[in-house]
C-alpha cells in the first residue's frame, strides 16, 4: 500500500532542477525521489558489506588465516590417503 510523505526543499534550486527533470523524463517527480532513494540505500548497504568484509580480512590477516584451498587440502591429506593430496586441487 502506498505511504505518502511530503518534502520540504529548502533549496529552490534542487526542486526545480527536480521538476525539470521530471517533465524531461516524462516521470513524476516522486518517482525520480523514490529511485534516488533507493539508489542511495543500495550504495550505502553496499559501502557497510565492503567495511564488514575489510574488517574480516583485516582479523583474519592478524589472526594467521590460511588460504581456504590450501586448509581443505592439507585437512583432506591428513584425514586421508585421497588422490586429491597427490594432484591437489
Amino acid at each position: 500500500m502506498p505511504k505518502r510523505m511530503a518534502m520540504v526543499f529548502n533549496d529552490e534550486g534542487l526542486y526545480i532542477a527536480l521538476k525539470r527533470e521530471a517533465v524531461r523524463r516524462g516521470r513524476h517527480a516522486e518517482d525520480i525521489v523514490a529511485e534516488a532513494v533507493r539508489d542511495w540505500l543500495e550504495a550505502k548497504e553496499d559501502e557497510d558489506l565492503h567495511q564488514d568484509l575489510d574488517e574480516a580480512r583485516e582479523e583474519w590477516q592478524r589472526e594467521g588465516g590460511v588460504e581456504a584451498g590450501k586448509f581443505f587440502t592439507e585437512s583432506l591429506c591428513l584425514d586421508n590417503d585421497s588422490s586429491i593430496c597427490t594432484y591437489g586441487l
